[in-house]
């Protein structure tokens, strides 16, 4: 017997404020030149959707900070599963910018954000851990890895995994490519259980290119209004992040099912981090020919980025949530089923996790 890695709680807080496409008819969009965009919003939001598949994204309200939706999502992980939240050992959340409040422009980092869920879940017991994970998009799949060392230590039995943020609060309204970006929070349950090693996480794989890569995805100034916000916005060179993630992240997936033994055609479904349609698709399809596979496997690839949009660390434990309480259409999870958990972000950073789900 040995333990292994069980998934046994999933929960998510999906904002109610709803930004369509549409919404951004009327502002300036400007260059990294400073220089209005010569095309007309209609044309700049067509091509947009054509791209990423974003139709509309979710944002916190006004009165909300990240470290109030994270707590969400676990309490409603925690309340799904009747698990006993003075039995949780470790809490971990991954997010990227701290709490910002609205119309703040400051990231406020002290105490962590964990702390602060930990409070808001009212958990008095002082074993239980709370700490920050900054990894970039990838981390809350970093989130689980670390867990899954935790766990299978023997040190802990319970670990809760979150990733949250509101990257609205970080998005310069001049910049086209902050379009992408969106808020949300999801949260994972992790237990140590004994067994034969044959369900839970079977393998993971994880890279991070700083050399070269680390200034794709960085702060920087507005593409217009940068008198006193010098380096407060998101930016990305999204070319370059498109081709580093084809030219990478096909080959970590890889590299973590060849660690777990499993072949691409026994993968029931392949949930990728909500970047971008076209990015997330030309990824599947330079992962099946490393396979030799000419077809791309019906359905393998839940989307949720048409209607959620970018949410960073959010965008993977929220579909998780949506498909294991049967709320995404024409995708289910099913006993003795592999997933395949992948990301890639600022860093550049990029880790994927094999899971099996159990018997």
């Amino acid at each position: 017997m040995t333990i292994q890695t069980m998934i046994s709680g999933t929960g998510r807080y999906i904002p109610t404020v709803v930004v369509p496409n549409d919404h951004f008819l009327q502002h300036e969009f400007h260059g990294p030149d400073r220089q209005r965009i010569d095309k007309s919003n209609a044309e700049i939001l067509e091509q947009f959707e054509t791209i990423t598949g974003i139709h509309e994204r979710r944002y916190v309200s006004d009165d909300l900070v990240t470290s109030d939706i994270a707590a969400e999502a676990a309490e409603d992980a925690l309340s799904s599963s009747g698990i006993d939240r003075e039995s949780i050992d470790c809490i971990l959340v991954a997010h990227n910018f701290g709490n910002v409040r609205h119309r703040s422009h400051r990231s406020d980092l002290v105490p962590s954000l964990a702390a602060r869920v930990k409070t808001k879940l009212r958990i008095v017991n002082p074993h239980t851990v709370a700490m920050d994970l900054i990894f970039g998009c990838p981390g809350w799949l970093q989130g689980v890895i670390q867990a899954n060392y935790m766990l299978r230590s023997g040190d802990m039995k319970r670990v809760l995994v979150i990733g949250a943020e509101t990257l609205s609060r970080v998005s310069d309204p001049h910049d086209r490519d902050s379009l992408i970006y969106s808020d949300g929070a999801g949260a994972t349950i992790l237990e140590a259980h004994e067994g034969d090693g044959t369900t839970g996480i079977l393998a993971h794989a994880v890279r991070s290119d700083t050399f070269e890569h680390s200034k794709m995805l960085l702060m920087g100034p507005s593409y217009k209004d940068s008198a006193f916000l010098e380096a407060f916005f998101l930016k990305m060179e999204g070319r370059k992040l498109y081709r580093y993630a084809l030219n990478h992240v096909a080959g970590a997936i890889k590299e973590a099912l060849d660690r777990a033994g499993v072949h691409l055609r026994d993968v029931a479904k392949l949930l990728i981090h909500q970047a971008n349609l076209k990015m997330d698709e030309a990824i599947l399809e330079a992962l099946c020919k490393l396979y030799g596979m000419e077809a791309v496997p019906a359905g393998i690839m839940p989307m949720t980025i048409s209607w959620l949009g970018n949410s960073s660390v959010a965008t993977i434990p929220t579909m998780l949530d949506l498909i294991r309480k049967g709320d995404l259409e024409g995708h289910a999870l099913n006993a003795g089923d592999t997933v395949v958990f992948a990301s890639v972000g600022a860093g550049m950073n990029i880790n994927a996790v094999v899971y099996r789900m159990p018997a």
